[in-house]
């Protein structure tokens, strides 16, 4: 009888130890996985969290051959959040070299030493476009500077002899980057504008000319009038213009 009721007692110690060692686990278990399920709608202890209130995102984070799993308010750096039925995931940007981005191909904020142009990170600006702080604008958001003075009046590459020619004035940009010049072209404007119909030269090449053929009209005069008047026939002829009184 007394075997018999010590058996029971040690039995009943037995279960009431094991019982304890049962709750002292899961008390650990608990402590270990209460910081990492604290916003969580449903948590594994070895994955973390599994299911993310309603306004969260669930965040995969891989650790070796497993994922672990967080609820965040905003997905952390090249990461963005993709809201479903049942679960909001944080997915993964495509480009490496995307901080922050709106969905898998369109960048919103690029890695230091990029610059950010319609959604893609770029080592330089292409053509048309120029350095803004972190992003590439187009030459047409450009400010504009002020308009040079206008060219000399030209035609055919001459500034002279012509009715009219054209004369050209620009206007670049003034943006504070120093290859912004070299990247937006200048705006340009061309007008009509008069020219003088005879260059200097000509005129003097002219009045050279004309002096100079008066001047050989002249000698030539000259030169005829004494030739004449030297002549040996020269009072014959006179003679027989006037008459001579000695004829009958």
């Amino acid at each position: 009888m007394h075997l018999r009721l010590f058996a029971i007692v040690i039995s009943l110690l037995c279960e009431v130890i094991r019982m304890g060692s049962g709750v002292m686990q899961k008390q650990s278990a608990h402590k270990d996985t209460s910081e990492d399920c604290r916003s969580c709608l449903e948590c594994s202890r070895d994955n973390g969290c599994v299911r993310c209130p309603e306004r969260l995102f669930l965040f995969l984070q891989r650790e070796g051959i497993s994922h672990h799993g967080t609820c965040l308010h905003a997905c952390p750096a090249g990461h963005y959040g993709q809201r479903g039925k049942d679960v909001n995931r944080c997915m993964k940007c495509r480009s490496v070299d995307c901080e922050q981005c709106f969905s898998r191909d369109f960048c919103t904020k690029c890695k230091p030493g990029f610059q950010l142009y319609k959604g893609r990170c770029l080592t330089s600006c292409p053509e048309g476009t120029f350095a803004h702080q972190t992003d590439c604008l187009d030459c047409d958001l450009a400010p504009l500077g002020e308009w040079s003075e206008w060219s000399i009046c030209l035609r055919d590459g001459a500034t002279c002899g012509f009715r009219w020619g054209k004369q050209t004035r620009t206007r670049g940009g003034r943006t504070p980057e120093e290859n912004a010049a070299s990247l937006c072209p200048s705006h340009t404007e061309t007008q009509r504008c008069r020219m003088k119909k005879k260059c200097p030269t000509e005129r003097r090449q002219n009045k050279k000319g004309g002096l100079g053929r008066k001047r050989e009209r002249k000698r030539l005069r000259l030169l005829t009038s004494d030739n004449v008047g030297n002549s040996p026939n020269a009072t014959a002829d006179a003679a027989g213009e006037h008459g001579d009184p000695r004829d009958p």
